[in-house]
């Protein structure tokens, strides 16, 4: 079951050209099965967006369940077909690309309120170091939803090679004359078409 219409959220500066928006309150205790299948229009959004000559199929399967006591996660996988350009041989070629996603949201975080005066400043926060080995924080719900088409397209975006080579494509550095017979000057002399001197 998808659920696209939804009211009272902000608009976005950037709006994400695939949108499938779930709310919170539309997510029952035993969660809840989605399938997102990108448009015509959306894949072919996409493919600008992402520099791509084509995007033939894009569908996500999802189960999205509450996370904590106000929060939500979506898990599962997306499922591509797309072409790209091979940086090798400038040749399109059709690719599959099969992306787990797992990812949280949560309400946005409230502004700290201002203390009283007659209980002092408010103390300075302690510095600590940030943990690369933390999870990622929750990304925020908007108005109490998430707009889970926008991670299924950020998800794409981050699984696309951004050196993109056709199967079986590989550099061939062209073989290069042997430096102890031909003199810097002489493949100078070369490039500019002069004659060989002594022929």
């Amino acid at each position: 079951m998808t659920r696209d219409m939804l009211g009272g959220a902000p608009a976005k500066a950037d709006p994400s050209p695939l949108s499938r928006r779930v709310a919170i309150t539309d997510v029952p205790p035993e969660g809840l099965d989605m399938d997102i299948v990108a448009s015509e229009a959306e894949r072919a959004a996409l493919a600008a967006l992402n520099s791509l000559p084509a995007i033939h199929s894009l569908t996500a399967a999802l189960t999205v369940r509450r996370w904590r006591r106000d929060g939500l996660e979506a898990t599962g996988e997306l499922r591509a077909r797309l072409r790209q350009t091979c940086v090798v041989t400038l040749e399109e070629f059709d690719t599959e690309i099969v992306e787990p996603i797992d990812v949280r949201f949560a309400p946005p975080a409230e502004e700290p309120r201002p203390r009283s005066r007659r209980h002092g400043p408010e103390p300075e926060p302690e510095p600590h170091e940030h943990d690369p080995l933390a999870e990622d924080p929750p990304d925020p719900l908007i108005g109490g939803a998430a707009d889970l088409g926008a991670v299924v397209a950020e998800f794409l975006t981050l699984a696309l090679d951004p050196y993109p080579r056709k199967p079986g494509a590989a550099f061939v550095e062209p073989a290069p004359e042997s430096r102890s017979n031909v003199s810097p000057f002489e493949l100078l002399r070369r490039q500019r078409g002069e004659p060989q001197k002594g022929g």
